[in-house]
C-alpha cells in the first residue's frame, strides 16, 4: 500500500515549480513496515511515472481469491466493476456491443458459458495476446492482472453464479457466534463477532485500557469534551462493577452529547453561515443547527429525525420546530452574482440535494447519474431525475421563529405607544384644533376616490399571481432575471384619469415584501423597470407619475414611478430599505381613457430577479390633484368623506395622523414610531411544498446540462431497492418515509457503519460514502448486519447504538499495539487493539479551552467570532470584517463558530475541518507542519496557556503536585 499524503499540485503550482523535485513520504507495507523516503517528480511525462514506483510494487502482486468456492460479491464483482462495467455495465449510452456483464441474463451464454471457461468468449478475450481483441482494450488503461484472470476463469468453471450485491439485500439479524476461547472478554454481541474474526486471523484481544485512558476516550467520543478532574476522579475511584456503565449513562445524558454528534451530522448537511460562491453573504440558518443538537439530545428516533428534516413542513399540524428542521436541504449554496441565471443555479442546488440525499441516507454516489446512467451501480439516468422530482416541488422561504419573550416585549411596546399617542392627542386637542382644521381642509383638496380593479386574466412568464379577495394579486413560485406581468381588466366606468399601484407587504414574501427578491438583491426588494398601459389594445400616454417613497438599491442614480414610464427598462421604481411596508405609485394619463378593456404590462429586472410580490391596481376619474401619498389607504379614504359624516373615532384617526406627521411634534412622533417598530425576529431558511395549483415540473436533463431539459419525469425511487408503497403520496413526505422504511437495505447499514467509524476511525465498510459496486466490502459483514437490524429493532435510537458500541470489550481495549498485529493486520481492520484516532479540528480547540478552564458552557444561539488572524478574511469578497467576539462568546464551543464558506475558520482548516460547500461523509486526515505551528501559536492556544498559567501560579507551592494536576487537566492521567 502506497500513500501519498500531500495533495497533488495545482496548475499554477506545476507552472511555478516546473523542473523542481518535491519529496514525499511513501509508506510501503510488506511483511513488516518499511518507510521509504523517495523523490517524487510530479511533472515528468506520465509515461515515465510508473518507473518511479515500479521497484516498490515488484513482488507485491494482487489479492488472490480465498481457498474454497469463489464468492461472487467478494472475489468476482470487484474485478468486473473495476475493469468491465464502464463499457459493459448499466449505462446504455456508454455500453459497447450491447453487452452487459453486470447482469447474468445478458452475459450468459453470450460471452460466458457456465462450467466451460475454455469456450467462453470472456476468457478468450482476457487471455489473448492479440492487441486488437484483448479485453479490456489497451486504450482503457485498465489491464487485468494474471491473478484476476485466473479468478474469472475459475468462477466460470464453478458455474458463473451471480448473486445480488450484499448492500442491496435487506439486513437480517445474524446468529451471534459462539466463542470457545474462555479468555475472550465478551461483554455484548459486538465482541462475539470481533472475537470470531480475530480467532480466524490468528489474533487475540488486547487487555483492557486503564481507567484514565478509558474515561478520556469515551468522554471525547460521546461528548467531544475532556472529563473534568472531578469527573475523572469520581469514575476512577468508583469501585463498583457498574462504574463504567454509570459513567457512560452520565455522558449520554449530557447536553454536550448533542453538540458532539451534531457536528458530525452538519458535515453531511454541508452547514455554513454564508451562501457561498463569490459574494458569500451571511445567512441565518443557525436555528437549524440548534434543532439538530436538541433532536440528538432528546434521542429522537432516526427515522423521525430524517422525516422532519426532509419533510417536516408536510407533517399534520407541523410545529415551528418541525418546519425549522427542513433547513437540512436549505444548506445548499446560493449564487448571488449579478450575471447569473437564478433558475440555472437553482438547478445546481437541486443536483446537490439529490447527491447529498444519496450519500447521507443511501451511501450511494447518485450524483454520477446526473449526466448518464451510472456506469457501475444500477441507477439509471431517469431514476436520478425521478428522485429529484420528489425534492423539486418546493418553495424556499425564510421562516420567522416565534419567540414568546420577544412577542411579549412587542406587545408591551405597542401598549406604551398607544398610551403616548392617547396622551399626545388629549393634550393637543384644543391647542391644535385650528391648525388641524387647516391641514384637513388642505388634504381634502388632494383627496381621491380610488376603485380597486379585479383582473379578468393574468399572464406571467413564470411566477404565479393569485387574485386575493380584496382584488390584490399575490406572487409565488419561481422568478427570473426578467419577469413580465400582463394583466387585463374589464372596465365599466368612463373617463378614467389615473391608475394607482399599491405595493403591499405580505407574510409569505421574503422580508414580508412587497417584492419577491430573495437572492442577489436585498430580500423583499423589487425593481419595476416599465409600467405600460393599453386601452382596447392601444397604448395610453402617461403624462405624469408620482410615488409615496422611492430609493435605489444600487448606487445613487434616482428611481421613481416616472422612470418606469420612460421606455428604458434600466430605470424604474424601487422602494429599497423599507421592506414589509405599503408603498404606492400613481400614474396620471394625458387624457381620460374610455375603453372596454384595460391592459397593464409590468416589466421587472435590471440587475437582479426582483418582481413585485403583492400589489393592487385601482382607478379614479378625478380630474385634478392626483398624486401618490405616504398615508395608509384606510386614512386616505376618510379624506373623501364629508366632514359631517366622519365619526368621532375617524376624526381622531385623522387628528392623530396630523400630529404624528407634524414637524412641531417630531420628537414625540419619533418616540412613538420607535415603539411601533416590529421587534427584530429571528429567521431561518426552510422548505415549503408548493400549492397544488402551481406544481413545479421536473425534467430529465440530457448530459446533466441545465440548458438541455428533455421529457418530464415523475417521482420515482431506485428500482434496485425496495418498492415505493402504492398508497404513499409521491412527494417529499412519502420519499422521506421510503428512505427510512424497515425494508430499505441501505439506510440502516449506512447509518450504523457511519457511527462505527466515528468510534473506531474506520467503518466496517471502509467507503462510508459508497455502498455500491465500487465500494469496499465490509470487513465484518455479519456484525454490520447485526448493528443495522438491531438499530431498527431498538427504535432507530442512536444513543442505544452508541451505548452498545462503547460498552463492548472491543471498544474498551488498550491502544497498545500487540507484537504480532503489525504483520498480520497492519491497518487494524480486525481490531485486536483500540485504534488511535486523532481528534476532529473542532475537538482540538475545545480540548484546549476545556483543559484551561476557558470553555463557555453556553449552548445554542447565533454563531460567534473567536479570534483568528485578520488575513484569513481580508481577501474575501466585500472585505468581510471578522470582529472577534468578546466575553464568554470568545470561548464558546467550536460548533458555534461562524462558518464562512470562502474563508473558513483558520484553525479548523489547518486540522482538516470542512468548508460546508459539499456533503462530507468522511473527513480526510493530514499531517502538516502548520498543525504544529498552530498548536503553538494560535491566539486561543496562547490565551488558554496564559489562563492556565495564572491559575497554577497561585496554586499549591509543591511543583510535583502542580505538574500532576496539569497532566490530569490536559491528558487525564498522571505524568
Amino acid at each position: 500500500m502506497i500513500g501519498f499524503h500531500p495533495r497533488q499540485p495545482t496548475g499554477q503550482q506545476k507552472q511555478s515549480h516546473r523542473g523542481k523535485w518535491d519529496k514525499i513520504i511513501m509508506q510501503v507495507r510488506l511483511k513488516n513496515v518499511v518507510r521509504l523516503t523517495l523523490p517524487y517528480v510530479p511533472f515528468l511525462n506520465p509515461m515515465f511515472r510508473p518507473l518511479l514506483v515500479l521497484p516498490i510494487c515488484l513482488g507485491l502482486g494482487h489479492a488472490v481469491a480465498a481457498p474454497g468456492a469463489l464468492d461472487f460479491q467478494r472475489d468476482v464483482r470487484p474485478i468486473l466493476s473495476n475493469h468491465c462495467f464502464q463499457c459493459h455495465g448499466p449505462d446504455e449510452e456508454a455500453r459497447e456491443a450491447d453487452l452487459r456483464l453486470d447482469k447474468r441474463e445478458s452475459a450468459v451464454p453470450t460471452v460466458i458459458v457456465p462450467g466451460k471457461p475454455d469456450t467462453s468468449e470472456l476468457v478468450k478475450r482476457i487471455f489473448t495476446d492479440n492487441e486488437d481483441d484483448v479485453m479490456p482494450p489497451l486504450s482503457a488503461k485498465k489491464p487485468i492482472t494474471e491473478a484476476q484472470k485466473e479468478v474469472l476463469k475459475r468462477w466460470i468453471a464453478e458455474g458463473a453464479v451471480y448473486t445480488k450485491h450484499w448492500a442491496f439485500t435487506k439486513p437480517e439479524r445474524p446468529q451471534v457466534p459462539a466463542i470457545k476461547d474462555t479468555a475472550a472478554r465478551i461483554f455484548n454481541p459486538i465482541d462475539a463477532f470481533i472475537a470470531a474474526r480475530l480467532d480466524k486471523e490468528g489474533l487475540k484481544q488486547s487487555p483492557p485500557a486503564d481507567a484514565h485512558a478509558l474515561a478520556r476516550r469515551v468522554a471525547l467520543d460521546l461528548t467531544g469534551l475532556l472529563p473534568t478532574p472531578a469527573e475523572l476522579a469520581a469514575f476512577v475511584q468508583n469501585p463498583s462493577p457498574q462504574a463504567y456503565e454509570a459513567y457512560v449513562d452520565q455522558l449520554l445524558k449530557s447536553p454536550h452529547y448533542g453538540e458532539r454528534w451534531a457536528r458530525r451530522w452538519l458535515d453531511l448537511a454541508r452547514y455554513a453561515d454564508t451562501n457561498g460562491y463569490e459574494k458569500d453573504r451571511e445567512r441565518s440558518i443557525w436555528p437549524y443547527r440548534d434543532w439538530v443538537i436538541a433532536a440528538l439530545n432528546a434521542d429522537m428516533p432516526f427515522d423521525q429525525f430524517t422525516i422532519e428534516q426532509l419533510a417536516g413542513d408536510m407533517l399534520p399540524n407541523a410545529t415551528p420546530q418541525q418546519i425549522v428542521a427542513t433547513g437540512f436541504h436549505r444548506n445548499t449554496m446560493l449564487n448571488e452574482e449579478g450575471g447569473i441565471d437564478p433558475l440555472e443555479f437553482r438547478y445546481h442546488a437541486m443536483t446537490d440535494r439529490v447527491a447529498t440525499t444519496g450519500a447521507t441516507w443511501l451511501g450511494l454516489t447518485t450524483g454520477c447519474a446526473q449526466c448518464h446512467t451510472h456506469k457501475f451501480d444500477p441507477i439509471t439516468h431517469t431514476e436520478y431525475y425521478g428522485m429529484m422530482a420528489f425534492l423539486n416541488n418546493t418553495d424556499e422561504p425564510d421562516f420567522d421563529l416565534p419567540n414568546a419573550d420577544k412577542e411579549a416585549a412587542r406587545q408591551a411596546n405597542l401598549k406604551r405607544a398607544a398610551a403616548l399617542t392617547t396622551d399626545l392627542t388629549a393634550k393637543q386637542r384644543v391647542p391644535e384644533k385650528a391648525a388641524f382644521q387647516s391641514w384637513l381642509a388642505e388634504q381634502r383638496t388632494k383627496a381621491v376616490t380610488w376603485m380597486p380593479l379585479r383582473p379578468a386574466t393574468v399572464k406571467t412568464n413564470l411566477p404565479l399571481l393569485t387574485v386575493q379577495d380584496d382584488g390584490s394579486l399575490l406572487g409565488s413560485g419561481d422568478i427570473t432575471k426578467s419577469d413580465r406581468y400582463d394583466l387585463t381588466f374589464p372596465l365599466s366606468g368612463q373617463g378614467i384619469t389615473a391608475l394607482r399601484l399599491e405595493a403591499l407587504p405580505h407574510e409569505s414574501l421574503p422580508a414580508h415584501g412587497p417584492g419577491m427578491c430573495y437572492y442577489e438583491g436585498p430580500k423583499g426588494d423589487f425593481f419595476m423597470g416599465e409600467f405600460q398601459v393599453f386601452a382596447d389594445g392601444q397604448p395610453v400616454k402617461i403624462a405624469n407619475a408620482s410615488e409615496s417613497y422611492s430609493k435605489n438599491n444600487f448606487g445613487k442614480s434616482p428611481v421613481s414611478a416616472k422612470a418606469a414610464t420612460d421606455g428604458d427598462p434600466q430605470t424604474g421604481w424601487s422602494c429599497a430599505g423599507r421592506y414589509g411596508e405599503r408603498h404606492e405609485a400613481v400614474f396620471v394619463f394625458a387624457k381620460p381613457v374610455t375603453a372596454k378593456t384595460l391592459t397593464i404590462t409590468m416589466l421587472f429586472g435590471r440587475h437582479y430577479a426582483c418582481p413585485l410580490g403583492h400589489f393592487r391596481i385601482s382607478t379614479t376619474s378625478v380630474a385634478k390633484g392626483i398624486s401618490a401619498r405616504d398615508m395608509d389607504a384606510s386614512l386616505a379614504e376618510l379624506l373623501v368623506l364629508p366632514e359631517a359624516k366622519l365619526s368621532p373615532f375617524q376624526r381622531d384617526q385623522l387628528f392623530t395622523h396630523y400630529l404624528l406627521t407634524s414637524k412641531k411634534f417630531a420628537k414625540e412622533s419619533q418616540a412613538i414610531k420607535d415603539l411601533r417598530k416590529p421587534t427584530e425576529t429571528t429567521t431561518t431558511l426552510v422548505m415549503r411544498e408548493r400549492p397544488a395549483v402551481n406544481p413545479r415540473l421536473t425534467y430529465r436533463h440530457h448530459r446533466g446540462e441545465y440548458t438541455q431539459p428533455k421529457e418530464a419525469v415523475q417521482p420515482v425511487t431506485l428500482a434496485i431497492l425496495h418498492p415505493f408503497p402504492k398508497d404513499a403520496p409521491r412527494n417529499r413526505l412519502g420519499f422521506a418515509r421510503w428512505l427510512v422504511s424497515p425494508e430499505n437495505p441501505l439506510t440502516p447499514r449506512v447509518i450504523a457503519n457511519r457511527q462505527w467509524a466515528a468510534f473506531f476511525g474506520r467503518g466496517l465498510t471502509k467507503t462510508l460514502e459508497d455502498f455500491g459496486y465500487q465500494g469496499a466490502p465490509p470487513s465484518h459483514p455479519e456484525l454490520l448486519d447485526f448493528l443495522a437490524s438491531n438499530f431498527v429493532r431498538q427504535g432507530w435510537s442512536l444513543k442505544k447504538l452508541h451505548k452498545l458500541i462503547v460498552m463492548s470489550a472491543t471498544y474498551q481495549q488498550s491502544s497498545t499495539v500487540p507484537a504480532d498485529a503489525t504483520a498480520r493486520d497492519p491497518e487494524n481492520i480486525y481490531l485486536s487493539h483500540s485504534p488511535r484516532v486523532r481528534l476532529d479540528a473542532e475537538l482540538v480547540r475545545d480540548s484546549v479551552l476545556r483543559s484551561s478552564g476557558l470553555l463557555s458552557p453556553q449552548m445554542g444561539g447565533a454563531s460567534v467570532y473567536p479570534p483568528q488572524p485578520d488575513s484569513v478574511t481580508e481577501v474575501a469578497y466585500g472585505k468581510f470584517k471578522w470582529t472577534p467576539s468578546i466575553g464568554a462568546n470568545r470561548y464558546r464551543r467550536s460548533l458555534y463558530t461562524f462558518s464562512k464558506r470562502t474563508a473558513p475558520f483558520a484553525m479548523f482548516t489547518t486540522f482538516d475541518g470542512p468548508t460546508g460547500e459539499a456533503c462530507l461523509a468522511k473527513r480526510e486526515t493530514s499531517n502538516t507542519p502548520l498543525q504544529a505551528l498552530t498548536s503553538l501559536n494560535d491566539i486561543i492556544v496562547t490565551e488558554a496557556a496564559q489562563a492556565m498559567g495564572k491559575q497554577f501560579a497561585v496554586g499549591p507551592p509543591d511543583d510535583a503536585k502542580r505538574i500532576d494536576d496539569l497532566y490530569v487537566r490536559v491528558l487525564c492521567r498522571a505524568p
